[in-house]
């Protein structure tokens, strides 16, 4: 029997273990917290099918003022870590030319495309419906220009993908969440996209099935993997753990471990924040407003207000600014009511320069495989590559190409 051992319990990793469980693989899953605890977490909720276009960085004058003025909330930047940031960041910003960022939407889309379907499985097998919705969210818009640039781009989508969408009037939309108020010129509601009430909770149900299937989980300190004369092996609370292979899943932690066996991966951490509301109004489904640059839904826990990217340091401590810019914008749509927690949550998407994750085997280390970088997605994707991931591993033809996201390109 072929044994894996899989570093990081997000929905990327859990993905990857149950896809080689199936295949009839060994398969123990190690992280220093419980699975779902950490960005897979704190994400706004959505299985996002409509999203096709892996998000470039801007590379028009007055886009780039507004963000480098602070006068955009959709990212926002520390000063004093900005210098961190500059290399990926320029990357970045040459792969987001419209001749690359149309091959990186090619590869993007060919991932999409199997996102919903596979987590489909995996919602029947967990017995989680009751943690999903399928009905997709709303992007508003506060000015009628950008909803009419936005539906242009959302025909094309249609053409070229055949992602489904209604456009709601300012009055249709006013009957939809009649808790808005009522002078929105409009919305375009995204029917394909499913949401969930605690994402966190997701990733648990498909870990404990893992579980209940054989797959072991373990506390432990990924950092201590090191290569052994049969493969590779880390220490956990239950001692060392060896086995054939290991996947580094660890999303924006997987460069730092990956560092010290020669591999310089680079990333651009985008921090966001979450916050839950409780006590006003009640949203009928998940609302992105396009001008405040956040997103909310309804959750478990209440209304989660959930924020764009901010560039800062890896141990930065949390700062205000982009939550209560998007706190207040939302107040201005809805009746928010108050703060359901003390303090913000906070992760890190771990987002590459050219926009596609990094998949399948390290160069220069047999039986080491890679499977992070998903940015904006990995809580939609993670079933979808960790089904890629495994028929790699097991010597199957994948079902994509995985070219595109091979580790050696950097």
């Amino acid at each position: 029997m072929q044994s894996a051992i899989i570093l990081g319990g997000g929905m990327v990793g859990v993905g990857a273990a149950l896809h080689l469980q199936q295949r009839g693989w060994s398969v123990t899953l190690v992280d220093r917290r419980e699975p779902g605890r950490e960005t897979s977490y704190g994400n706004a909720g959505m299985i996002q099918a409509e999203a096709v276009r892996p998000y470039p960085m801007p590379r028009d004058l007055a886009s780039l003022l507004k963000i480098a003025t602070g006068r955009t909330n959709d990212v926002r930047y520390s000063l004093s870590s900005l210098h961190l940031h500059i290399e990926p960041l320029l990357r970045y910003w040459w792969h987001s030319a419209p001749k690359r960022h149309r091959e990186a939407i090619e590869a993007w889309a060919r991932l999409i495309a199997y996102a919903t379907s596979e987590h489909d499985i995996l919602i029947r097998e967990a017995h989680a419906d009751n943690l999903i919705r399928r009905a997709g969210y709303r992007a508003l818009f506060r000015d009628r220009a950008s909803l009419d640039l936005s539906i242009k781009a959302a025909e094309e989508d249609q053409r070229e993908f055949g992602v489904n969408y209604r456009v709601l009037s300012g009055s249709e939309l006013a009957r939809a969440e009649p808790i808005l108020r009522d002078d929105l010129p409009g919305a375009i509601h995204w029917l394909d996209t499913w949401t969930v009430s605690d994402p966190g909770a997701l990733v648990t149900a498909y870990a404990e099935m893992f579980a209940r299937l054989g797959g072991r989980i373990v506390l432990g300190d990924a950092q201590s993997l090191r290569q052994t004369a049969t493969g590779w092996s880390v220490d956990t609370d239950e001692g060392r753990i060896d086995a054939a292979h290991a996947v580094v899943t660890l999303g924006p932690w997987s460069p730092d471990l990956l560092y010290k066996f020669g591999y310089r991966i680079p990333l651009v951490r985008k921090r966001g924040y979450h916050m839950h509301y409780s006590g006003g109004a009640s949203l009928d489904l998940p609302l992105i407003d396009k001008s405040g640059g956040y997103a909310m839904g309804p959750m478990a826990k209440g209304i989660r207000i959930t924020t764009g990217a901010e560039l800062t340091g890896a141990d930065a401590l949390a700062t205000p600014v982009q939550l209560a810019s998007a706190e207040a914008s939302a107040r201005e749509l809805i009746d928010l009511g108050k703060r359901a927690e003390p303090d913000p949550w906070f992760g890190t998407r771990p987002c590459t320069p050219d926009m596609l994750p990094v998949l399948g085997p390290a160069p220069r280390h047999p039986g080491l495989w890679m499977n992070f970088g998903h940015g904006h997605q990995g809580f939609t994707l993670g079933p979808a590559t960790g089904r890629l991931l495994a028929e790699m591993m097991s010597g199957e033809t994948p079902a994509v190409d995985p070219t595109p996201y091979r580790p050696e390109r950097f």
